[in-house]
């Protein structure tokens, strides 16, 4: 029973701490649900009108001769205009040429055998990350193509913006943020998205729509701890051979360590 017990507890602090910035608890979130998305874009891109009509997650764009595409969020409006929105907690899952290719695989998906380029619909291709991936002290960064030499649009329908999580100031844009890092829903500015995530965490059926999640969360917890312990192992491997004298170059190959981690052990063990 304690363990039965001690698993459940487990599984509440889990639901309880997770906020947005999960990728797949955005997704549960944000899979059919047109008001938030809706409320999301409108106050990214500032534009009121946005009307989304249709919202998917985990959308896999195939690429028969080369990379596929599986995109966290994929929207559309009413115009046909195209949404595809990106959670990354690392720097370099956001990269620039990530955002390149995410554009040409819509529109590669997007445009019928026979139809004529002109037919291309916007696209947006929308990061949040967890962090200011650009250094700039900017809230969000977007990024259009212009004519080098006057300066003009280019005007091709294809944008892509960065949106900083870490800036959670007291504007529309900066209560978003903070609302994608809060893990309490009655904390939360934007009703869209308080709504949902208060069903995930506060109703029966929405603790047994985030068992998956639970379940992903347990397996990364157990792969990390037997990294962690297969790493302290070959910490131990290399003080040992660091007593016999042997070299820092040989420690770092038969250890599994860098040189710069051999380094550092070496001189902890002359201080």
């Amino acid at each position: 029973m304690q363990n039965v017990m001690e698993r459940y507890q487990t599984f509440r602090q889990v639901v309880d701490d997770i906020t947005l910035m999960n990728n797949r608890f955005m997704n549960k979130v944000f899979d059919g649900n047109i008001p938030a998305t809706q409320r999301m874009l409108r106050v990214i891109l500032k534009n009121d009108k946005i009307k989304v009509c249709k919202v998917s997650v985990q959308q896999w764009l195939q690429n028969l001769y080369g990379h596929s595409a599986q995109l966290d969020i994929l929207a559309e409006d009413e115009n046909g205009t195209q949404f595809n929105v990106e959670i990354q907690r690392s720097d370099e899952g956001a990269s620039v040429q990530r955002a390149r290719f995410y554009c040409g695989a819509l529109d590669m998906h997007f445009l019928d055998r026979g139809k004529k380029y002109e037919a291309l619909p916007d696209a947006y291709v929308i990061f949040i990350t967890e962090s200011d991936v650009f250094k700039e002290g900017r809230p969000i960064y977007n990024v259009e193509r212009s004519i080098n030499e006057s300066g003009k649009a280019f005007g091709d329908g294809s944008h892509i913006v960065y949106v900083n999580a870490a800036c959670q100031d007291d504007t529309p844009l900066g209560r978003l943020m903070q609302d994608f890092n809060c893990s309490n829903p009655a904390k939360m500015h934007y009703k869209e998205l308080a709504d949902t995530v208060n069903y995930f965490k506060s109703t029966k059926e929405g603790e047994i729509d985030m068992t998956d999640i639970i379940e992903a969360y347990a397996e990364n917890k157990a792969a990390k701890a037997a990294e962690e312990m297969a790493h302290q192992r070959n910490v131990e491997v290399a003080k040992d051979m660091l007593a016999d004298n042997m070299s820092i170059e040989s420690v770092a190959r038969y250890s599994k360590l860098s040189e710069e981690e051999v380094r550092a052990l070496a001189a902890k063990q002359s201080a």
